[in-house]
């Protein structure tokens, strides 16, 4: 009985017990998301590169001004 008794023991202790936290598997998608914003960007840029560029110049020179 005593045999039964400590296996129950630490049973309970193994499955109440806090177990540490694997972040490991969040880099994967971590990863896929900065790649894939980085292509979107490109291509964003790659298509209106010549209106980006004119914004961007508009809004500096109304700051300057």
């Amino acid at each position: 009985m005593e045999h039964v008794t400590l296996a129950l023991t630490r049973l309970y202790v193994t499955l109440t017990l806090p177990r540490p936290r694997d972040d490991r598997g969040d880099v994967p998608g971590w990863v896929l998301i900065t790649v894939m914003t980085a292509g979107l960007v490109m291509a964003i840029w790659g298509v209106a590169k010549g209106e980006l560029s004119s914004m961007l110049r508009d809004a500096l020179a109304s700051v300057h001004n």
